[in-house]
């Protein structure tokens, strides 16, 4: 079977194409695009067959019944689409993806406007409706213990552990 496949963002396209389709045992003919927005409405206008794509952007028009969530790609289901079955469910092992923020500052930034930044930070991530509204665009909002630097470099070079292997396997080349 081969499916018309599009996403957006550089690391999607690493591990789409090298997971995705070794996983799901499908070809898929990538057709690509400059962002979410355009790639989401050839979704909606049946251009495209398949969307991978961050929830922020997808689970409006899935709540919707705009587009249909197929499955979530991870080992759990999304608490944003309870009724959407994890890619795990379905027997496809090795597909995880997972989409982060983060609050980034130049190097050399006084610590004091850190210390500050982080207050701001951990004051709208336990703020229920900040976290509401979060939750409605499908972005699930960290624990205030975690919207720290140190939280943030650990949870990069966890992302960077994972993905290295992939771009190597993938032939990525750094530029």
């Amino acid at each position: 079977m081969i499916l018309k496949f599009t996403r957006a963002g550089v690391v999607e396209q690493v591990d789409a194409t090298d997971s995705k389709s070794g996983a799901l045992k499908v070809k898929l003919n990538e057709v690509p695009y400059k962002g979410t927005a355009p790639a989401l409405a050839d979704l909606m206008g049946g251009q495209v067959d398949v969307l991978c794509d961050q929830t922020s952007g997808t689970v409006p028009q899935v709540r919707t019944g705009r587009i249909r969530a197929v499955a979530a790609a991870g080992r759990h289901r999304l608490p944003q689409l309870p009724d959407v079955p994890a890619v795990a469910e379905a027997g496809v092992d090795g597909l995880e993806i997972n989409i982060s923020f983060g609050l980034y500052a130049p190097k050399g930034t006084p610590k004091p406007v850190i210390d500050r930044l982080v207050e701001g930070m951990q004051k709208s991530v336990a703020d229920t409706d900040t976290r509401a509204r979060l939750e409605a665009m499908g972005v699930a909002a960290v624990p205030v213990d975690q919207a720290t630097p140190e939280a943030l470099r650990a949870h990069l070079k966890r992302e960077i552990d994972t993905l290295v292997p992939l771009l190597v396997r993938a032939g990525v080349q750094p530029n």
